[in-house]
């Protein structure tokens, strides 16, 4: 009879599903694969309007670690008109962001304040928050299901955002990643209008493994389902850290 108990108390755990995995876990996960502490790169960004006509940008970025906080300068290369337009992101880990914009056609250099963060950056689908890692304590996160995207099969996260100010800060009430079981590299993203309405999707793809260890997208779609607008973003150039100075990323030198 013992024997007996002890059979049926194995099977019993030995089919029981694996823990679920804890929801903000996966993001911190997701967030470490493709964290880089320095890299420069050359991206090509094509904006496309609602009847298929496109502009393109030709953006360099650099990103370098200074004591705790990511640093990233976005200059414009061409064309001529936005040519020296020039962005600087503070990305700090436990604090609101800070953005600075050189616009070069008025010669002036000015605070993005948190209400523009969810804005457009420079005419696309993409916002100026899109350009930083969110900060992870600003969400609510849920496991919602498992969904196969694309050949992966994806846990679902929900990011519900924790308050108003986040709302606006970022343009959204919530959105859901598709997130790799395999890998942890996010591929898909849906966003909600502050009205709960899904406007926006995200697609994330051509992942490359580094030396590092870590993976960087080289290509990104951002479609807007509501005025019907385009953008994407394509990585022509890709580095592994950077030799530029701390002074290099500093408001001031936007204009230099």
């Amino acid at each position: 009879m013992i024997k007996r108990v002890a059979f049926i108390f194995v099977l019993f755990f030995a089919f029981q599903p694996a823990k679920t995995q804890n929801a903000l876990d996966i993001i911190e996960k997701s967030n470490a694969k493709v964290k880089f502490d320095a890299m420069e790169m050359i991206v090509m960004l094509r904006i496309y309007d609602n009847k298929g006509n496109q502009r393109t940008r030709t953006v360099s970025t650099a990103t370098k670690e200074f004591n705790g906080i990511n640093k990233t300068l976005i200059k414009f290369i061409s064309p001529a008109d936005v040519k020296g337009t020039s962005m600087l992101i503070f990305d700090y880990k436990e604090k609101n962001d800070d953005m600075w914009i050189y616009m070069s056609a008025i010669g002036k250099t000015r605070r993005i304040v948190c209400s523009e963060k969810g804005k457009s950056f420079m005419g696309s689908e993409f916002t100026n928050a899109d350009m930083s890692f969110p900060n992870i304590s600003d969400f609510a996160y849920k496991l919602i299901g498992s969904e196969n995207y694309q050949g992966e099969l994806c846990w679902k996260i929900e990011a519900l955002c924790k308050d108003e100010n986040v709302q606006d800060e970022n343009g959204f009430y919530r959105k859901i990643s598709w997130i790799s079981q395999r890998n942890y590299l996010a591929h898909k993203i849906e966003f909600y209008d502050f009205d709960n309405e899904l406007f926006k999707i995200q697609s994330i793809g051509d992942y490359r493994l580094q030396s590092n260890g870590k993976y960087f997208a080289f290509s990104m779609t951002a479609e807007n389902l509501q005025n019907g607008r385009k953008s994407v973003m394509q990585i022509n150039k890709f580095l592994i850290g950077s030799e530029l100075t701390e002074n290099v990323f500093s408001p001031v030198m936007l204009e230099k």
